[in-house]
């Protein structure tokens, strides 16, 4: 059970929302402002992603996939994802994230429970972005009822096209009152700072292989590039005394409204000498990887806490009292901890079940 320090695992994001939410300009905008990291597409339709820029870019072939036979969740078992997935997971792509772009029909639900039983172990589930158009809200609302039910499945709500409506302050609230303690975002233009989403730099170095972004000009004029006002807010928390387990998983199973990414890896102290956990949450998804301890580094917790509208201080607080007053290891402690552990033997002991709550951990 567990990881070698080198492995790598890609997150992959499904990207959804009905016809003219801006699923494609927000990934367009992702394309162009990736920070150097490379990634892999899977879309119903090339729509207006700039293909000739991707096939300069050496990616098309290799990082993207394209689907023109209709919605995904309903063209592709999960045997033919998987054989997506695959293709761009290989190492020789470098790919660093794959976002899949949802069809305007498709169920994000069927797409997830899909990610969730893949049996690709290079990839990990990344998240459920659901971008609405809050020009249109109401009369999308009104139209197609069902999208109560997608945003209480989202694990991020980009709330487009805010500067289009006098009321924005509104569709923001009712959007928020419809999530599960989804991080709910503003964007113009799809503008959602990519940081939010992954990691904005090279999982390794790569020389010959350019990013989609490595080619854009990101020159003084445009008008879409520049500073994002998406704002999300972020928490670093370092300590030299190990973690409770128990106590920790207390923190994450009552993590607060908003807070969509947290990443790094934790020290156990006692409970577990030989390895350090590196943890992996999104939404309401989490996974805990053992490592080992690389020999040469001091045994600290390291993580980075994101999301939209969460108290910071509040959060480095809670994270404080997490730290071990413990002197000797629980053997039941960690229990908790393992329970979110992936198992390649068994199977993911995470994977949802019921039809009631398909993200939750």
């Amino acid at each position: 059970m567990g990881q070698s320090p080198d492995s790598r695992q890609i997150p992959v994001v499904v990207l959804a929302g009905f016809l003219g939410s801006g699923k494609t300009t927000l990934l367009n905008h992702l394309l162009h402002r990736s920070g150097g990291s490379r990634i892999g597409a899977v879309v119903n339709d090339f729509g207006s992603i700039e293909i000739d820029a991707m096939a300069v870019a050496g990616a098309l072939g290799d990082s993207t996939v394209s689907l023109g036979n209709g919605c995904l969740c309903c063209a592709v078992d999960p045997g033919e994802l998987d054989g997506y997935l695959e293709r761009l997971a290989r190492p020789e792509t470098g790919i660093d994230v794959i976002v899949i772009e949802a069809s305007g029909l498709a169920e994000p639900q069927e797409l997830v429970r899909m990610l969730l039983a893949s049996e690709q172990r290079e990839i990990v589930y990344g998240g459920l972005v659901e971008v609405v158009d809050a020009a249109e809200f109401d009369a999308t609302r009104a139209r197609h009822p069902e999208i109560d039910r997608h945003l209480a499945l989202a694990d991020l709500v980009v709330v487009n096209k805010t500067d289009r409506i006098p009321d924005a302050d509104r569709v923001l609230a009712l959007v928020h009152s419809l999530t599960d303690r989804a991080a709910v975002v503003p964007a113009t233009w799809g503008r959602v700072d990519p940081e939010f989403l992954f990691d904005c730099r090279p999982g390794e170095e790569r020389i010959g292989q350019l990013s989609f972004d490595d080619l854009y000009d990101h020159s003084p004029d445009d008008t879409h590039g520049g500073h994002l006002h998406s704002a999300y807010d972020s928490v670093s928390f370092v300590s030299d005394v190990p973690l409770d387990p128990r106590r920790l998983m207390r923190f994450l199973d009552s993590r607060p409204e908003g807070l969509y990414r947290i990443k790094g890896h934790v020290d156990f102290g006692p409970h577990d000498t030989r390895n350090r956990y590196g943890v992996h949450a999104v939404g309401r998804f989490l996974r805990f990887y053992p490592q080992p301890w690389p020999s040469a580094d001091a045994r600290l917790t390291q993580l980075v806490l994101i999301g939209a509208g969460i108290d910071a201080p509040a959060l480095r607080k809670e994270l404080d009292g997490c730290r071990s007053d413990v002197p000797h290891a629980d053997e039941h402690a960690m229990w908790g901890v393992l329970r979110y552990v992936p198992d390649p033997e068994d199977g993911d002991p995470a994977e949802p079940s019921g039809e009631e709550t398909p993200l939750t951990s």
